[in-house]
């Protein structure tokens, strides 16, 4: 069975570790990490559903609609 190590655990086993060999850890553990956030950024949130449970009506709409155009066109334009 697999243990799960800490970031405690982790950190003060690389604490152990020579000068040398903690580059060799960076160098080795960097890609994976541009490649995981990398990856990451790529997965997009779908927004179906983003409006579910909104109570917004089609006549506020059209209320804010008239609001919005009521002084189009401006005359000092």
């Amino acid at each position: 069975m697999e243990k799960t190590v800490t970031l405690e655990e982790a950190l003060e086993l690389v604490r152990q570790l020579s000068l040398l060999d903690k580059v060799r850890l960076i160098e080795q553990v960097a890609p994976q990490i541009e490649r995981e956030l990398t990856t990451q950024s790529k997965t997009r949130k779908s927004l179906r559903g983003l409006w579910r449970g909104s109570d917004i009506t089609e006549s506020d709409i059209a209320e804010v609609r008239q609001q919005m155009w009521q002084n189009f066109p401006r005359e000092d334009v």
